[in-house]
Formats: C-alpha cells, sequence, structure tokens
C-alpha cells in the first residue's frame, strides 16, 4: 500500500529519501523514560549550578590561582562535557552557560599574575590558550572545548580558535615553535601559546604563588570540608613536584595535542591537519613499534628514543618509571601516565586515517607486553605499572617492571575493543556492565545505569545546597566536584559510546540530530537506545514518547559521520537505507527496533550537520 509517497512494512517504511517511519505504537519503556528524565534533570541541575557559582561576567566565583594543583586547568575542566550534554539532547541553555563559562574564564585567568613563576607573569594565557603546560593538565581544561563541535561546528569564533590552537603545534605561529618537523618532535612536555620549555622547569612552575587566606584543599592529606591556610601548607605543595622538573623532549601525552588538529580538521576539511595528526602518530607508532612495542616515555630533541636520558626510554616526568618522594603526602609516589596521551592521540590518528588498524596494533602490543609480566597473587591478577629502576628517584642501575597492581588496565583494553571489534579484544573484557549488556547478559543495564545517573544529579544538586564554602575558601579544583552533568550512561545508551577520563574525542556508532529545530541531540520526547553493534552493524531501539506529536530524527552512522549506512532492517524487513544520515520519522507514541547494516571508516570525519551538504553528506 502506498501512502503520501512511503512504502509501508509492518508499520515502518522508507521512502526514497532515506527516511525510515516508525508507526507502530508501543508502550513507553522504562529506560526511554529514564533517559528523557535524565536529559532534563541534567539540564536543570546545570542551571542551578551557575546561578550559584557562575557571576554576570561568566567568571566562576573561586580564587584563581596558577600551578596544576588547583589552576586554570581545573576551573574550566568544572564544565568538561556540558557541551557534550547539549550534543546529547540536554537544553539550549547549557550550551550557552557554557559560552559564558569559556568567555569568563579566559578573561579571569588573563588577567591572573605570578611573581614566582613566569609562565603566568602576564596572565595563565596568551592568544586565548595556555602559556605553557603538560597536556595531562591542559587537556583535562580542554574537554568542554573539543566537544564544542559536536554542538555549533558552524561557531565562527570555534573555528578561528581551534586553527590558532592547532597552529600552535603546526608552526603556524612564530612563537610557539613547539614541533620540530624534521625529527617530528614536539620539544617539551610543557609547550603551549608561548612554545617550548627547553630548560628544566621549577617548582614555582608547577604550583604557583604562595596565596593568603583559608581554604578547602582537595590535594595532599587534606579532605574535603576541612579548612586550611595555604601559606602553612605552601612549601608541602612544592615538595609534592620537586621530581617533576625534567622538561626537555617530547613525551606521549603531546599525543593529545593531536585533537586539536583533529577538530580544526573536521571543521574545515583542511588536509594539512590529517597530514600533520599521521606524520606526528605515525612517528611515535614507528619508534614504540622498534622499542619493543613499549611506548617510550621520553624522545630526545634529536628524534631518538630515550634521546634525553642516554637512551633509557622509560625515564622522564610522568614516565614509565616517575617513582618519587613526594613531599607533600609524605611517602612514595608511582606516577606513570603513559596511556593519557597516547590512547587519545592514536585514537585520534585511527579516526584520521579512517581505520588505519596499525594504530590500534600498536597499542594492543604494549598491553599484550604487560600481560606477558602478570602475577598471580592471593589469587589476584596483578601487571606492573612501571618499569625501570624500582626505586626511581633513587637509582640502584637495575631494569625491571615493578608496582604490581591489580590494575588491569580494562578501560584500555575496552577501547582497543571498541575501535576494533575484533572478538579476540574482547576476551580480556569481563563481560559486566555495559559490555555485560551489549553482550545479552544483563538486560537490566539500562535502567540501572540511567537510575544511577539520575541519582547522581540529586546528590549533586543536595551537596551544592549544602556548600559550605565561599568564593574566598574554594579554589578551583572544589568544584569540578559540583559538576551536575551527567553523561556517562547517555553516551553509552544512546550512542554506542565510551568515554574514560583521558579521551577527549567521541568514538561513537551512532549520533542524533533534530531536523525541525536544526540542532544536534535527540529531539524533544524522543529516546534511543542502542542495543547491540559488531563490525558491520548497529541495533537502535527508537521511541516517540509524545502521544500527540509526530517526531523525526537524523541517525547519523558515527559520531563524526565516518560511517557509512548500507541497509536497514526494520520488523525483520530489509529495505535500502544509504549514506551517512538516515531521518526516522516517529509517529505519536510510536516506537521500533531497526538494524542497520553499515561499512565503519568508509568517510572522511566531519562535524558538518547532516543537512548542510558537505563532506559525505
Amino acid at each position: 500500500m502506498l501512502i503520501r509517497g512511503l512504502f509501508v512494512l509492518a508499520g515502518a517504511a522508507l521512502a526514497g529519501d532515506s527516511r525510515i517511519v516508525l508507526d507502530k505504537p508501543v508502550s513507553p519503556p522504562v529506560w526511554a523514560l529514564l533517559e528523557r528524565q535524565l536529559l532534563k534533570e541534567s539540564s536543570a541541575a546545570c542551571e542551578r549550578f551557575a546561578s550559584k557559582y557562575i557571576d554576570g561576567r561568566g567568571y566562576l566565583l573561586h580564587t584563581p590561582r596558577w600551578g596544576t594543583l588547583d589552576g586554570p586547568d581545573d576551573a574550566i575542566e568544572t564544565f568538561y562535557n556540558w557541551t557534550l550534554l547539549y550534543a546529547l539532547g540536554g537544553s539550549d541553555q547549557v550550551l550557552a552557560i557554557y559560552r559564558k563559562a569559556l568567555e569568563g574564564h579566559l578573561q579571569q585567568y588573563k588577567e591572573l599574575r605570578t611573581t614566582k613563576t613566569k609562565l603566568a607573569q602576564d596572565g595563565a594565557y596568551y592568544k586565548e590558550f595556555i602559556t605553557q603546560s603538560d597536556w595531562f593538565h591542559t587537556g583535562e581544561g580542554m574537554r568542554g572545548f573539543m566537544f564544542l563541535g559536536l554542538a555549533d561546528p558552524n561557531d565562527t569564533l570555534l573555528r578561528a580558535r581551534m586553527k590558532r590552537f592547532a597552529g600552535f603545534y603546526m608552526n603556524e605561529d612564530p612563537e610557539a615553535p613547539n614541533y620540530d618537523p624534521v625529527n617530528k618532535v614536539i620539544k617539551s612536555i610543557w609547550t603551549g601559546s608561548k612554545g617550548p620549555m627547553l630548560h628544566k622547569a621549577t617548582t614555582y612552575d608547577w604550583v604557583g604563588d604562595p596565596t593568603p587566606g583559608s581554604f578547602h584543599l582537595l590535594h595532599g592529606k587534606n579532605g574535603r570540608g576541612q579548612l586550611v591556610e595555604l601559606n602553612k601548607v605552601y612549601d608541602k605543595m612544592l615538595a609534592h613536584c620537586a621530581e617533576y622538573l625534567d622538561s626537555v623532549g617530547d613525551h606521549p601525552l603531546n599525543l593529545a595535542s593531536t585533537g586539536l588538529a583533529l577538530n580544526a580538521y573536521m571543521l574545515t576539511g583542511e588536509k594539512k591537519y590529517k597530514d600533520w595528526i599521521l606524520e606526528y602518530v605515525g612517528a611515535w607508532k614507528q619508534r614504540t613499534d622498534s622499542n619493543g612495542g613499549n611506548i617510550p616515555t621520553n624522545i630526545g630533541l634529536d628524534g631518538k628514543v630515550g634521546g634525553e636520558y642516554g637512551g633509557r626510554w622509560y625515564k622522564g616526568t610522568y614516565g614509565w618509571n616517575f617513582t618519587i618522594y613526594d613531599g607533600e603526602i609524605d611517602q612514595i609516589a608511582h606516577r606513570n601516565t603513559v596511556e593519557a596521551g597516547s590512547w587519545p592521540g592514536f585514537g585520534n590518528a585511527y579516526l584520521a586515517s579512517r581505520g588505519d588498524a596499525g594504530f590500534v596494533a600498536t597499542l594492543r602490543q604494549q598491553l599484550d607486553n604487560l600481560y606477558a609480566q602478570k602475577k598471580v597473587v592471593d589469587g589476584k591478577v596483578m601487571l606492573p605499572q612501571m618499569y625501570g629502576d624500582p626505586r626511581g628517584h633513587k637509582s640502584t642501575g637495575r631494569e625491571e617492571w615493578y608496582h604490581y597492581q591489580p590494575n588491569l588496565r580494562i578501560p584500555r583494553l575496552t577501547e582497543i575493543y571498541l575501535w576494533s571489534l575484533d572478538r579476540k579484544d574482547l576476551e580480556r573484557i569481563p563481560a559486566e556492565g555495559w559490555i555485560g549488556y551489549l553482550e545479552g547478559k544483563d538486560a537490566a543495564y539500562p535502567e540501572k545505569a540511567l537510575r544511577h545517573d539520575l541519582e547522581f544529579v540529586r546528590a549533586t544538586v543536595q551537596e551544592m545546597e549544602e556548600d559550605p564554602t565561599t568564593p574566598d575558601t574554594r579554589l578551583a579544583d572544589y568544584l569540578m566536584g559540583m559538576n551536575p552533568a551527567a553523561t556517562d550512561a547517555l553516551s553509552k545508551l544512546t550512542l554506542g559510546s565510551y568515554l574514560t577520563g583521558n579521551i577527549w574525542t567521541l568514538h561513537a556508532r551512532v549520533r542524533y540530530f533534530d531536523p525541525k529545530r536544526q540542532r544536534p541531540g535527540l529531539p524533544e520526547d524522543v529516546a534511543a537506545l542502542v542495543e547491540k553493534f559488531d563490525a558491520g552493524s548497529v541495533t537502535l531501539s527508537l521511541v516517540n514518547l509524545s502521544q500527540v506529536e509526530t517526531k523525526t530524527v537524523s541517525v547519523q552512522a558515527g559520531a563524526y559521520a565516518e560511517h557509512q549506512f548500507v541497509s536497514a532492517t526494520v520488523d525483520g524487513k530489509q529495505t535500502e537505507a544509504k549514506g551517512s544520515a538516515v531521518e526516522v520519522k516517529l509517529a505519536p507514541g510510536a516506537g521500533g527496533r531497526v538494524k542497520f547494516e553499515m561499512k565503519r571508516y568508509a568517510n572522511e570525519p566531519t562535524l558538518s550537520l547532516p543537512w548542510e551538504g558537505g563532506r559525505n553528506r
């Protein structure tokens, strides 16, 4: 039967312009009701946060300081997932508040002045980018900005900034020669808009100036809620970073900088950004492969593995052998951050290269190397977390794997599996939680996860209401714990994505847009659930909770249209559904299950909107 040009197929139809129609009424599923409630409450909680902790200028109400313990990166990290919440379907106000907070933050910390370190003597930002810092902290502060293109790719200010910031690492600004294109290295662990630090850092670079006043410190031995006079513990703060001073040479943390070039590429389509990513990450891949599959934690200015430490690939600040004495907590600490930049960077190259499996293979080999050293202690599998001299800061000349812990690198294994979708990569991952759900072993997971995040929103708002601090007693890191935006369950369940602390690129199977309102995210009253996926398909449930209005949602193949739909199966009947995005029309109260066959990494990644006719469209 032909109705208005749509072929009705057992409650579903597909038009010649790749529009699927779901018109079969369904009883509203609990997961769908919880999903919409979470989007609503999380958005409202963000507005509540803003009314209490942001002033009319967009300034965060706290005492600004320079430093990595409680400095500028922490202040803006408070909003790390607000742009993602909006892109999932959060309110327009969430995006508006983030923009206000970003502009206020840049101005607030531009006004900061230091006397103990030159890094912020004229402000923490220069050309709207951090003057110099390490990418562990720079990246934390830029997560919300990295996702801003998901929210509004046509923001001209975003495009200008992303191109400028990427240019700092492509030598397009003579004041920021961070990259050596001959040896393919970023020259220091400290980089930014004023270029690389080519000398040892000072503890003041890491900690900033002494600051009068008492604060609710979250670092050191002082817990939340305890008011401490900062200058009485200032020497301890300096002692925290006493062994953090080696700075020259490349470090895997710098791989996170590729997020800037990737976003610039997806916003503009300019090939130079993609070429730089593949050149830089490709050099890291080559060095790692030649190093037995172990990611080095320092590359010399000459481009050689271990070049700043006589060939010892495991040395360097935040390296494999970064076992130090932390004077702030008066104990030995093991602080290896090798994964914090390498996984984001290699993941960016994987996306930019349209799925070059070699980038994933290098990360897999690193984990294979760790598992080859595993021990079973008291019935628990233990992996080494460090390599080199077990005493780190006091060398005995030994080189070995050490500091065995029950940290089995499950998040890193999960990312590798979700990128490769090779069933062999699933073998080390416990079939529990979200992975268990996707494997058909935990049907109750969606409801549990959504209820958990709703409780998180409620508890966070209650904590805000009971917060005893004032702007003059809180530092930048304090308010990170008050961020009420809940995106974990939503991103897993609606997009099929997995975001851990250091991944700032949205690797996802699908993404949604509202063609009526011309914005990203699920349209009002529409809920979506990724039920399962494999290398060639993804199965979604889509529901319209409105009982009176028809809704249309655009379903995109991949977060950045990097995948391509080939066909769709609705109610057991397969039909054509080609392209990087397909519209689904939902009658009032209707819903259904759609299985999309798809080809992954068939397209160049782009942030252009589905209706704009850009790349892949």
